[in-house]
């Protein structure tokens, strides 16, 4: 299972059932969860967490220092779960101690080809996000959220859960949940209907987001004005909470 040409330090922990590719390197602090398959010329750098059943394809680096001039060499982390598809060339790294000193990402996740996550990002769960996504430092991205192909996200910026941006967006506001944004810079372009069905939704919650999108970013009414009208909807279910909570806990302002 592991490659004789692989180098790993030997205060690395390895899980059972653990690959590791021809010409691998595996530093010191960094932990693998049981069944990850770690393919040719990959690095992982510590301090790292991995958790099971992942997979990282050649070229990744994983767990490097970060880009921030400020990093003078504390011992951050990057902390990853379980089920996630690393793919070619993409690059992780570990936080700062300006912000929690972690990187974190969740579970059952994909980042495509050349994706690049900085420091102290925080990604949920089920999120795909595309080829040569650039996510920069301090972003925290929702569950099941979408990165089209070569989307920028500004730092600081949160991805609601849920929501979609289209290829090439330039996102420096903070996407609501369920909302899909597009364009350099981004604008809002409705609500992501098909990810919802997919995903069960019901045809009430579907029709109430809708609507609620509508009074949101249709109507040119203030931000609370609309919010007190969306909450007048009669269906007042979990998703309508979720979108007003990205909203109302947005620092950056929302993408509109």
């Amino acid at each position: 299972m592991i490659d004789n040409t692989a180098r790993i330090d030997p205060s690395a922990k390895l899980g059972a059932n653990v690959s590791v590719g021809p010409w691998s390197i595996i530093g010191p602090d960094v932990e693998v969860g049981d069944g990850t398959v770690i393919g040719p010329h990959v690095i992982l750098k510590g301090p790292t967490k991995l958790g099971r059943n992942n997979q990282i394809y050649q070229f990744a680096s994983v767990g490097e220092d970060c880009q921030d001039k400020k990093y003078a060499g504390e011992a951050t982390r990057l902390e990853i779960g379980d089920n996630n598809i690393i793919r070619e060339a993409c690059t992780i790294h570990r936080g700062t101690a300006q912000d929690r000193a972690v990187t974190h990402i969740g579970n059952d996740n994909l980042f495509m080809v050349n994706v690049h996550i900085a420091h102290d990002v925080v990604v949920g769960d089920h999120c795909i996000i595309a080829n040569n996504a650039a996510v920069a430092g301090h972003v925290k991205i929702g569950d099941y959220a979408v990165l089209g192909g070569f989307a920028g996200v500004h730092q600081f910026c949160h991805i609601g859960a849920h929501s979609m941006s289209g290829v090439g967006s330039v996102i420096v506001k903070d996407i609501p949940a369920f909302v899909v944004v597009s364009g350099n810079t981004a604008a809002s372009h409705g609500i992501n209907v098909e990810g919802l069905r997919r995903r069960d939704f019901s045809k009430v919650a579907i029709a109430a987001l809708q609507k609620a999108y509508k009074i949101i970013f249709r109507q040119g009414l203030t931000v609370a004005d609309a919010v007190a009208n969306v909450r007048s909807l009669d269906y007042q279910g979990p998703e309508i909470d979720m979108l007003v909570e990205s909203i109302l806990n947005s620092t950056r302002g929302i993408v509109r």
